[in-house]
């Protein structure tokens, strides 16, 4: 007999293989773009300039298939509530940190170097509103840890339906 958590796990991987076969190639959806900055535990100011990801369309394709992503450049993903989050990096060739950041701006984990193409499960841990994607590694370059802070409030776009 499957554990509920393993049930809970293959669920989960299901619906996301179903909705990335629904989503467009990444030229066909559109992101905002804008800048959001981040202070460290030791009090460093980081800046990124992002792509905001605020809808159901936007969140399905993320990076998928970018093979390019500079120091300096992200997507976040806001997901309109705090809610326990589970990504993953199937279709996605570079290598990511993935920082989850919960409603206060608090960085609550920083998943760092994830692996490219893969199907494994990356989960925020504990309930989060936000979820920052940048280089894989530059997390570690740049002091950025957990106890970090998003500088709010952010200019977001408003979630527009897909």
């Amino acid at each position: 007999m499957r554990s509920v958590s393993n049930i809970v796990t293959s669920a989960l991987v299901a619906l996301f293989v179903f909705f990335s076969l629904l989503v467009p190639a990444q030229a066909q959806v559109a992101f905002d773009t804008g800048t959001l900055a981040i202070t460290t535990q030791a009090g460093k100011r980081l800046e990124f300039r992002v792509e905001w990801a605020v809808n159901a369309e936007q969140r399905a394709r993320g990076l998928m298939e970018r093979t390019a992503l500079s120091d300096d450049e992200g997507m976040l993903f806001d997901f309109g509530e705090t809610r326990m989050v589970t990504m993953w990096m199937a279709n996605t060739p570079l290598s990511l940190d993935m920082v989850f950041i919960d409603e206060a701006g608090l960085v609550v984990r920083v998943a760092e170097k994830t692996t490219p193409f893969s199907e494994a499960i990356v989960g925020s841990g504990k309930p989060v509103r936000y979820a920052l994607e940048i280089r894989g590694g530059r997390a570690a370059e740049l002091g950025l840890t957990a106890g970090a802070r998003l500088v709010l409030p952010l200019d977001l776009p408003q979630a527009k339906a897909p």
